[in-house]
């Protein structure tokens, strides 16, 4: 339009700036003109000038009239003078947002006074008039100049004239404010103080859009988390001595108590749409017991024995993990971790393990360059093609491209690129006697798709029930190890609550319900040590990118998502197929994975000011001696370097590394935690945060919800309370409601 009310303008310079004192009365306000003629493929040349991507395709879901009606909605909660209020009842800080970079800019200048409310009300409806005419404004009264005297936080300082930039054009003025709801109505948050609604979220929480969508958006859900569910009995089976037919049973476990810890996450947990299951968090510490030195020479059940191992260490890590929870010692722990603490912890989950992956997809260069490219340009340069509807590539990126490589690969293997002249891929590699055969061996067993024979091994229905691989095993140092791992499970799992919360459009979650959700992941971890999964069971990181990218947060569609879990995890083939995929194939796509993590991990940074020195300085130092100290504890690597290929020696440490208390169970479990880069980043970035000073805005102090004021919002206490029957029996323990 041409040109806007003055309340308008009022209304766009407090937010940008804050609130301004004008000295001048205008004599008369200039009636509000609508332009008829106004096209928006105007802005075109002008969207060339600034770099500005136009989203006229349909992606942007927010309008003007939109945003105009959220605006006087939000018009009851906020004093336009004096901004939005937190909780305590103090006024949020001043902060100008770059709309291009999108990132804080120092406001160095004018610092607007505040108006009073009974001023403002008067200026507003009792006759006096708000703005300036125009003639005012080009003195430079907007921009905080008065007879060259302004006002610096508060304080009157005299400094000297400067003469007023040149007005811009009112189009331009139009183009910015356009830009400006685009720039919101997309998935960023911008204010991170307290909570913001994102827009753009296509089902709701409580929202049932039917059943042929939500047994869609249920696939969808999962599809796009595959490379996290299925892919860690990969990596372990294969270590632990196990075949195929036990990666095709681990596989089908991990996807029963996958799909059982989801629903009961979704009814009796933090009851946010988020799927539960096999974290990247437990596979260091698998990893670690596999490679002790008592089981490098085991030949006879040595899979059988790891997993009872793994079992028992699991078991004791999550009853910790839910007596931390049910009795409300998360609560209080609550306060001291902060996005500070998370970002750096759980970038180092994904950073653990590069001296795996593509170490592992090297072995067939030919097979996971391909793969990596693939599921880089499906996520990045085809992220914003839209086939019905649907960004197909953005949300089903690993998926895709696994099946497309996975082809490949098989016209590869048909095609003779893996035949060596007198040598069988069916002959163990410790059976080969021809010397021409032994080197060929490694590129047969990653590389090829015939290798594996689960799908002839694996029965087509098979149930599996607790201690089906024996009892478990219960030893103090890998309890130990499962016990403070377990707290970095929490800890990344907290950090997940808080951004899907936001990007489900819900407030923040309740200290209790935080506790109500670690206490069920304890829970369900419990049952993964029963059933030997060989993994415990959190909340997926991936989770935040999974809502962000479908646009659907439905807790109905998760747990449609979960039933078709279990219903996979009864059918032994769908198992089988997955343990088929090449070695080769899987560490590519783990590759990509693990920094993924690494990016969901920093990202949390957004919820503190990222460019304090306080908090760049806690993260680089955390993420330093995160890998330095561990290092240092890799250095003693065992007699034989020959027992172990190169990418588990770094796992290899808790039996040969420099701490000798004279306790070998002692020994092994801090050798061991200290050899893990999550573990040691925590540790230094939870005493950093919680010990160098920083006011909360600094530190980026989660603002989680209270109760009463869940209880004043029906609709925020029907997100997160629990059912009724269930609430009753639940009553007595306070710190698990809402």
């Amino acid at each position: 339009m041409e040109n806007g009310s003055g309340s308008e303008t009022l209304g766009k310079a407090g937010m940008a700036k804050g609130n301004e004192k004008l000295d001048s009365v205008p004599s008369k306000i200039e009636p509000f003109v609508p332009r008829t003629d106004h096209n928006p493929r105007e802005l075109k040349s002008w969207a060339k000038r600034t770099g500005f991507i136009s989203n006229f395709s349909g992606e942007t879901t927010a309008s003007i009239s939109d945003i105009d009606r959220n605006e006087r909605m939000d018009s009851h909660r906020f004093d336009l003078e004096k901004g939005p209020t937190d909780q305590r009842g103090g006024a949020s800080p001043k902060i100008e947002i770059d709309p291009f970079l999108g990132r804080a800019k120092n406001i160095t200048g004018i610092e607007i006074e505040p108006v009073s409310r009974a001023e403002n009300h008067r200026r507003r409806f009792g006759g006096e008039p708000v703005l300036g005419t125009k003639d005012d404004e080009s003195k430079g009264n907007l921009n905080g100049k008065r007879n060259g005297n302004v006002i610096l936080n508060g304080n009157r300082r005299d400094i000297p004239a400067v003469n007023p930039a040149a007005e811009p054009q009112k189009d331009d003025i139009n183009a910015e404010r356009e830009v400006e709801i685009d720039m919101f109505s997309d998935k960023e948050e911008t204010n991170y103080g307290g909570w913001r609604r994102p827009s753009g979220v296509n089902c709701g929480l409580r929202d049932n859009p039917g059943l042929v969508p939500i047994f869609y958006y249920g696939l969808q859900h999962y599809l796009s988390l595959a490379g996290s569910l299925i892919f860690t009995p990969l990596i372990i089976v294969p270590a632990m001595g196990g075949t195929d037919k036990d990666t095709a049973t681990v596989i089908s476990t991990m996807l029963l108590v996958s799909g059982v810890a989801t629903i009961l996450h979704s009814y009796f947990g933090t009851r946010l749409p988020l799927v539960q299951g096999s974290s990247f968090v437990y596979l260091a510490p698998a990893l670690v017991i596999i490679n002790s030195r008592e089981y490098r020479n085991l030949t006879e059940h040595k899979f059988r024995h790891i997993m009872r191992e793994l079992q028992g260490a699991i078991i004791i890590g999550s009853i910790f993990q839910a007596i931390l929870g049910f009795s409300g010692l998360m609560s209080l722990l609550l306060r001291l971790i902060n996005p500070v603490v998370v970002a750096p912890t759980v970038a180092a989950v994904g950073l653990a393990f590069f001296s795996y992956g593509f170490p592992q997809a090297g072995s067939c260069v030919e097979i996971s360059i391909p793969q990596i490219l693939l599921v880089l340009i499906f996520t990045l340069y085809l992220r914003g093609i839209s086939i019905f509807g649907q960004r197909l590539f953005r949300i089903y990126a690993v998926p895709l491209s696994v099946i497309i490589i996975w082809a490949y690969a098989f016209f590869l293997t048909a095609g003779g690129a893996y035949n060596f002249k007198g040598c069988s891929p069916d002959i163990p590699s410790s059976n080969i006697l021809l010397d021409g055969c032994r080197k060929h061996a490694y590129t047969m067993k990653h590389c090829r798709t015939d290798v594996s024979n689960a799908w002839t091994m694996a029965s087509w229905v098979r149930v599996p029930y607790p201690l089906q691989w024996g009892i478990p095993i219960f030893h103090l140092r890998t309890s130990f190890i499962m016990i403070v791992v377990s707290l970095v499970a929490s800890v990344d799992s907290i950090g997940t609550y808080h951004s899907a919360s936001l990007r489900a459009n819900l407030k923040p979650p309740t200290p209790g319900v935080v506790s109500r959700g670690i206490a069920l992941e304890g829970f369900c971890s419990l049952l993964a040590g029963l059933l030997g999964s060989g993994s415990g069971s959190t909340t997926l990181t991936e989770n935040v990118h999974t809502i962000d990218i479908t646009k659907v947060a439905s807790r109905r569609a998760v747990e449609i998502g979960a039933v078709f879990l279990i219903f996979f995890s009864f059918t032994g083939k769908v198992g089988a197929i997955l343990a088929s995929i090449p070695l080769a194939l899987a560490a590519s796509i783990l590759c990509f994975m693990w920094a993924l993590t690494v990016a969901l991990g920093l990202s949390t940074l957004q919820y503190s000011q990222t460019a304090s020195f306080r908090n760049i300085t806690i993260v680089g130092v955390s993420l330093f001696l995160g890998f330095s100290i561990p290092a240092y504890f890799q250095q003693y690597q065992p007699l034989s370097t020959l027992m172990l290929p190169s990418y588990f020696l770094p796992f290899s440490a808790a039996s040969d590394g420099p701490i000798h208390s004279g306790s070998k169970q002692l020994d092994f479990a801090l050798n061991g935690l200290l050899s893990m880069n999550m573990v040691v980043t925590l540790i230094v970035a939870f005493v950093l945060d919680n010990t160098v000073p920083g006011n909360r805005q600094e530190r980026g102090v989660y603002i989680w919800s209270r109760a009463e004021d869940l209880s004043a919002d029906p609709s925020s206490l029907a997100d997160y309370s629990l059912p009724k029957k269930v609430s009753n029996f639940f009553g007595w323990a306070k710190c698990l409601g809402p």
